[in-house]
């Protein structure tokens, strides 16, 4: 009993944690009215490995960290009953990514275009976009040895992770989410993506429930 009780205790606060860690536009209700579909744009990593590799092989492996979010948060929202609970459509990654590629923007150039450029070469109405840091390669997964204690406390930080949506006609930013990276937060890239949205529990914009509700607030 009293292990089930810690158990609750600890879920409880990751949640409370988790919405400690969102940002919100006040004006997110008026410059996002309207909106329909985004598009997901490969996070910008930065890794810092204990092992030395070169410049080269790093941003290699920064490209691929980076990408492998954006097809982490595809997966998560494209799946089937998740995919309903969004009042918006999420653009397919390939198609984003062969939009950019059309235009000669690839992943050591995207950071020089702006958010309204990205949106209308895309057409889309907003950007999800974000940062990676971290010291491990997380889509190979992260380090299986440790102790349940390590894995209560959390211990060993891998880095963090910042996911933002932002509009394209403005550019504002609409939502931001950051947290860290721990032995808790996911067995790899997929699971780190899954678990991190659901820990917003309906602190995402888009969520349907959460739109009906915020309606009903202003009728009542």
């Amino acid at each position: 009993m009293k292990k089930l009780f810690f158990i609750t205790l600890l879920a409880c606060g990751t949640v409370i944690n988790a919405q400690k860690n969102v940002f919100e536009s006040s004006k997110f209700d008026v410059l996002s009215e309207g909106h329909q579909q985004l598009a997901i744009i490969p996070f910008f990593t930065h890794l810092e490995l204990e092992e030395k590799i070169s410049k080269e092989e790093s941003k290699k492996l920064e490209e691929k960290e980076g990408y492998a979010v954006q097809d982490a948060l595809e997966t998560y929202f494209g799946l089937g009953k998740k995919k309903k609970k969004f009042t918006v459509d999420f653009q397919n990654t390939k198609n984003t990514n062969a939009l950019l590629a059309q235009k000669n923007i690839t992943y050591d150039n995207i950071d020089t275009y702006t958010i309204k450029e990205l949106s209308e070469i895309l057409e889309v109405d907003a950007i999800i976009s974000g940062n990676l840091d971290i010291n491990i390669l997380l889509s190979k997964g992260i380090p299986k040895e440790f102790s349940f204690m390590d894995y209560i406390l959390g211990d060993a930080n891998y880095g963090r992770i910042g996911i933002k949506i932002s509009d394209g006609k403005t550019g504002k930013l609409l939502w931001k989410y950051e947290n860290e990276i721990t032995k808790k937060s996911g067995r790899n890239t997929n699971d780190l993506i899954d678990k991190m949205m659901k820990k917003l529990v309906r602190k995402f914009p888009y969520d349907k429930e959460r739109s009906k509700l915020k309606k009903n607030l202003k009728t009542d």
